[in-house]
């Protein structure tokens, strides 16, 4: 049985016990990983595609050790002009050892850390952003009945000012579906109804 499975940006062909040197992975050694980026499976004449990755699909593993690659060397030069530079640089790999490969049922691995750094990040955008759009309209409720129509037409200007991005968050708070489609107009035109 062999899979291929995308790991650390890389595309791999990996069967069970085998090991593999891929791009250094925040885990510590001895630690095991799972990949469920599976996008096809073998397994002897019946082959398995993703579209683009199989769902349920899962490749175990666990990190040897890390350690750097051989020297590689970056050499430029421009003929007849005096310039040469050399440069080199090792590479940071982590070496792996392939335990287990699941066609199915396995759970989705969620990496620790990406979990921690985005909300930490989305949050200050949400507040910085969608302040302004906020502000509109808690002056049209308290404007009286003629004054709302001007109301609307201003938070309708204020919406022009904010990016697709805060659109598409507004968008998904009020729970206006299909937003990942839509242009800056069909967001305001949405929003403002």
């Amino acid at each position: 049985m062999y899979a291929i499975v995308e790991i650390a940006g890389q595309q791999l062909k990996v069967a069970k016990d085998q090991k593999v040197f891929v791009n250094r992975l925040p885990v510590e050694e001895g630690k095991s990983v799972s990949f469920d980026n599976v996008l096809l499976i073998g397994d002897g004449d019946k082959v398995t595609v993703g579209a683009p990755a199989i769902d349920g699909a899962q490749v175990g593993a666990k990190v040897v050790k890390h350690l750097k690659g051989d020297k590689v060397i970056v050499f430029k030069k421009k003929r007849r002009k005096g310039y040469q530079k050399k440069n080199g640089h090792r590479q940071s790999l982590s070496q792996i050892v392939i335990e287990s490969i699941v066609a199915s049922g396995a759970k989705k691995a969620t990496p620790v850390k990406a979990e921690k750094a985005a909300p930490a990040k989305a949050e200050p955008k949400k507040a910085t952003k969608a302040a302004p759009a906020k502000a509109a309209p808690k002056k049209a409720t308290k404007a009286a009945a003629p004054e709302v129509k001007a109301s609307k037409k201003e938070a309708t200007q204020d919406l022009s000012k904010c990016t697709v991005a805060v659109l598409k968050e507004m968008a998904k708070a009020k729970g206006v579906k299909g937003i990942s489609s839509m242009k800056k107009s069909d967001l305001i035109a949405a929003l403002s109804n």
